[in-house]
């Protein structure tokens, strides 16, 4: 019996390195200045029309019921698009859906400068807000794709200079072209910014092999339906809610519930569908699910405070429009300084840590709005709004970045929709809310100064028989002077309980920021590397 040979064993093959991670052939800069060419002239186009609606009602002989629509039939159509997005993507491919939202931005601007009447202007603002859709979520995924993880920090404060300072200078400049020129030059400046846009989104951007590979799918018209019924009808509920008197209306009460259904109707079609235009399950991601909550509350605030304080400037202080936007506008200069800044630390320290500085920031920031009196100079503005812009970049460069930086390159597209959309949408509820409770708390503290006002009360006597004094000596005999003295009593009554229903606004919105803080513990750490 012959003994087995042992064979001897044959050298291990060496392993397969896995593929190194996809990178663009173009400079990530160029990437960079291409897409925020277009998203800031989209995000500056959102608020620089907000100024030039009473112009533009007078000159298409429409009341300012119907100018309003100019703003709700762009919001309307942005919002339908954002969550889209990346459904979209995947069936035309990303560079091409970037070419043609600009082409129809553009063209959109063009049509709303040339409106001859009212629905020209709504329909040409309904194209404008499905173009403006779709670039904010492409630039955001296409620069957290571009840029390596530890630089996306860096990546977040480009895409927010933009998101950021546009709406801080869209008032100021929309108010200054509409003094100077023409409310049609506000859609005019688009067009040379889009023939640039269009130029160098097609030299610089392309498409990352994993959609080029994917350019299939059916199409799921039930989901987009849904959505658009739920976004399209929640959006009208709160444009219009405060001067319908909310649910006191009936149409309101109808559109709610029809949201309500539509939504709920768009969640289990969702579920069901094995190509839905949204990939609801990336919300079970901690930091995604995270990040989005925040945003939706860091919106909320924003769009609160950045609605209602031009309103106190013009309607308390009497400011012109112009006047107003230039008090707000240092809160660009602390957002673009913010930027650079957490754009640089956001690869050096915790990202959990930026983020509660920021908020703590932002909060400590509105809080300090609610001091403002009625004899305030705008020193007392500019300040408080350097420090609340300043906030800005620890809160949305570190946010971001931690809300995206645990999901697959191939989930940042359809995330970046959904979180955009969380943050118009914390954004427009913000605005409603303040809206409304600007009404009704000065109605409330009206009501309690009045009851205060007693006619035996020496301090109103006083005052009384000074301003009648005052109207007779310019020439009123004594029972107009009297009435007169009354009626401007009852104005100061009226100014006082708005500058508290203002204070109690700012009082909301600035606690609201800061109870937003422990949330940042719930995000797990993100790699940089």
């Amino acid at each position: 019996m012959t003994s087995a040979t042992a064979t001897p064993l044959a050298p291990a093959a060496p392993a397969t390195p896995p593929p190194a991670p996809w990178t663009p052939t173009a400079n990530r800069w160029m990437i960079a200045v291409s897409v925020m060419t277009a998203t800031f002239m989209v995000v500056l186009d959102s608020s620089v029309a907000n100024v030039a609606l009473p112009h533009i009602a007078g000159n298409l002989s429409a009341s300012t019921d119907e100018a309003t629509w100019v703003l709700t039939s762009y919001l309307v159509s942005n919002a339908i698009m954002l969550p889209a997005t990346s459904w979209i993507t995947f069936r035309i491919g990303r560079k091409r859906l970037l070419l043609v939202s600009i082409v129809l931005f553009t063209a959109a601007s063009l049509l709303c400068g040339l409106a001859i009447n009212m629905p020209m202007l709504i329909l040409a603002r309904i194209l404008q807000g499905i173009g403006g859709g779709g670039m904010q979520p492409i630039a955001q995924a296409i620069l957290l794709e571009s840029f390596p993880p530890r630089e996306h920090g860096t990546a977040m404060a480009v895409y927010g200079i933009g998101i950021v300072v546009a709406p801080v200078i869209g008032p100021t400049l929309g108010g200054w072209i509409t003094d100077s020129y023409s409310w049609r030059w506000i859609f005019y400046i688009n067009l040379p910014v889009g023939v640039l846009a269009i130029f160098l989104a097609g030299m610089f951007i392309e498409d990352p092999p994993y959609i080029r590979r994917k350019l299939t799918g059916a199409i799921d018209y039930l989901g987009f339906g849904l959505m658009a019924l739920w976004l399209g009808s929640l959006q009208l509920v709160l444009d219009k809610g405060q001067e319908s008197d909310w649910f006191g209306a009936t149409w309101i009460r109808w559109t709610a519930f029809l949201s309500i259904a539509a939504f709920l109707s768009f969640l289990l079609r969702e579920r069901r569908c094995r190509d839905p235009i949204v990939q609801l399950h990336i919300l079970r991601n901690r930091n995604f699910l995270t990040g989005t909550l925040i945003t939706a509350i860091y919106g909320f605030v924003l769009y609160g405070v950045t609605a209602i304080l031009p309103l106190f400037l013009q309607t308390l202080l009497g400011y012109p429009a112009l006047d107003s936007g230039l008090a707000v506008s240092p809160r660009g200069i602390g957002s673009m300084l913010s930027m650079l800044v957490a754009g640089y630390l956001a690869a050096r320290i915790d990202g959990r840590l930026l983020l509660a500085i920021g908020l703590g920031i932002f909060g400590f920031s509105t809080l300090m709005l609610a001091h403002l009196n009625l004899d305030i100079a705008m020193s007392s503005v500019a300040w408080p709004n350097i420090i609340n812009g300043f906030a800005g970049g620890f809160v949305f460069v570190p946010l971001t970045t931690m809300a995206m930086g645990r999901l697959r390159r191939e989930e940042i597209g359809n995330a970046s929709g959904i979180y955009n959309l969380m943050r118009n949408i914390g954004g427009s509820i913000g605005i409603a809310t303040v809206t409304t409770l600007l009404v009704r708390r000065s109605q409330v503290h009206q009501n309690y100064l009045a009851a205060h006002l007693t006619a035996g009360a020496q301090t109103v006597t006083g005052t009384l028989a000074a301003l009648a004094q005052h109207f007779t000596i310019s020439g009123f005999d004594p029972t107009t002077a009297h009435t007169m003295a009354l009626g401007a009593i009852y104005k100061m009554v009226q100014q006082q309980a708005s500058l508290l229903a203002y204070a109690d606004s700012f009082t909301v919105l600035g606690y609201l920021a800061l109870v937003a803080m422990p949330m940042v513990l719930m995000f797990q750490r993100v790699q940089k590397s």
